[in-house]
């Protein structure tokens, strides 16, 4: 006759505990939830990793607070889930803050056990992803919460190009806690869910008397169009964290690897005809400079970075010979690919965040300058515009660059030019480098010369064509040592494989020094 086992009450109850824990708040705040177009801190977890991945820290950690009614509110695992896992088969340490009990409000407990995955995650050297669904400070716990944001705020700077940061807003982020994602490297939002801003719409109206919405406040277009906030924003939860997987898998795990490459890539000698006609001959008209780049890069294959923000420059991940590059490009389709101070910055951060973390920085150009206006200099032009000279002056990683079609004064050097150790510069022989256009230098210099001339537009018409002879092309610069060669358009792509497979074991050192000062 067999024999039953007795039962384990110890084993009972961790199961009872876990079962608990993973229930958060309850079904009933589940369904709420749910009922919100909300997916829970668990299910969105588990978009996140490779199924079966995910191991859970601290399951069973519960507040400390007895006063305002919250002794008999102890759920196991307080407001956040934290653990380690795979994405793409790589260890990344995640915590995915849980509405479901009490808010997800920030406890003393939520700030330990995310301050804890962070240890790990620069122990061990592997990104950290936050997945924001707050309301914010624990109110009953006072200092202690506040105690909590600034434990967390320490680790995302001292882990800043250590390892990957990302943030992604799922939910309400608002007060000190949108510091956390700030200091991140990179900000998902989703359209009509995500919302984060310092001060809310009643207190605005009620110290500034003006009335915003919520969303119009600090949702995912505000921040992804506006602020510049949001480097990515989707329309569903789902796509969201599906990008954020694909991300990762142009990011190297920290700061001494480098990225991951797949095992199958686009052939390294492709060339393309087509590029030759994308550029218009007239100077005045516009193209696309995604077109040229996804032509370049493996399969044609761009993550682009604060696509609606400062659309005058683009900025993206791509591969090249299956290795990942950063893209930065004027874009000619918006304001001329002009540079402002929403361009320069957003292309600055991008270039310091790929320095940081030894990523090539391949340069498209096609600049007439700098944004005229009041608006511009009041606004400080001149400091943010120094910002991209500091990164692109800065980054020791290799840095390549194609000269498209033209680049006018102090925007010529601040595109990653030779004067500010640019490795290998090339150029198409379309190209003009000039102070200034053509036409306005010819006013100038010519300016009484053609006054006196019996047929002034004539004059200055073929005094025009004399000084882009002689002065707007890529030869001149070339002569000097300026620009390494001037190529075929088509054979952009193989010119700049090779380009980076020479500088792959570039060394390049700074002076010695604690940090320099960026002209924030």
């Amino acid at each position: 006759m067999a024999i039953e086992p007795k039962s384990d009450e110890r084993l009972e109850r961790l199961e009872r505990l876990r079962s608990q824990s993973r229930l958060g708040g309850g079904q009933e705040r589940i369904n709420q939830q749910h009922s919100k177009g909300k997916l829970t801190a668990r299910e969105r977890l588990d978009l996140v990793f490779d199924s079966g991945t995910f191991e859970e820290i601290d399951p069973f950690a519960t507040h400390r607070t007895s006063d305002f009614g919250l002794a008999n509110k102890r759920p196991p695992g307080d407001a956040v889930i934290t653990g380690y896992g795979k994405i793409n088969g790589r260890t990344v340490f995640a915590y995915a803050q849980d509405f479901t009990v009490l808010g997800g409000s920030v406890s003393e407990t939520v700030g330990k056990k995310i301050c804890k995955v962070m240890d790990l995650a620069m122990k061990t050297g592997a990104p950290v992803v936050g997945i924001n669904d707050s309301g914010g400070a624990r109110i009953q716990e006072g200092v202690l919460s506040l105690a909590a944001y600034g434990d967390i705020f320490l680790r995302n700077t001292l882990a800043s190009g250590v390892v990957p940061q990302i943030s992604v807003i799922l939910g309400p982020s608002a007060g000190g806690a949108v510091y956390s994602p700030a200091i991140t490297d990179f900000v998902f939002m989703v359209q009509g869910l995500s919302q984060m801003y310092i001060t809310g719409p009643d207190v605005i109206k009620t110290v500034m008397g003006e009335e915003v919405t919520h969303e119009d406040l600090g949702g995912a277009s505000a921040h992804g169009v506006k602020s510049g906030v949001a480097h990515f924003v989707y329309e569903t939860e789902e796509e969201c964290l599906n990008q954020l997987r694909r991300l990762l898998s142009f990011l190297p795990s920290n700061n001494m690897e480098d990225p991951p490459i797949p095992d199958i890539f686009d052939t390294t000698d492709r060339t393309d005809a087509s590029l030759s006609d994308i550029v218009p001959r007239e100077p005045n008209k516009s193209y696309d400079i995604r077109e040229v780049m996804v032509r370049v890069v493996d399969n044609g294959d761009l993550m682009e970075v604060h696509q609606s923000y400062a659309p005058n420059i683009v900025v993206g991940f791509a591969r090249m010979a299956g290795k990942s590059v950063g893209l930065v490009g004027n874009q000619p389709a918006y304001l001329a690919g002009v540079l402002d101070i929403n361009a320069s910055v957003k292309a600055a951060r991008f270039i310091r965040f790929c320095d940081a973390f030894n990523i090539p920085i391949v340069t498209f150009i096609d600049v007439p300058g700098f944004l005229p206006g009041t608006d511009q200099e009041y606004g400080g032009i001149i400091r943010h515009g120094a910002k991209l000279i500091y990164a692109y002056a800065e980054a020791t990683v290799p840095k390549v660059s194609v000269m498209i079609r033209k680049a006018y004064g102090g925007a010529y050097i601040v595109m990653s030019s030779k004067h500010l150790r640019g490795d290998i510069n090339l150029a198409w022989p379309s190209v003009e480098i000039a102070v200034m256009g053509p036409e306005g230098a010819v006013n100038i210099i010519f300016r009484e010369q053609i006054a006196k001339s019996d047929d002034p537009e004539k004059t200055r018409a073929e005094l025009t064509k004399e000084y882009i002879d002689n002065f707007a092309n890529p030869y001149v610069a070339s002569s000097h040592g300026f620009l390494d060669d001037v190529i075929d358009p088509a054979e952009t792509r193989p010119r700049l494989i090779k380009a980076l497979e020479m500088l792959q074991n570039k060394r390049d050192s700074l002076p010695p020094k604690k940090h320099g000062n960026i002209p924030l």
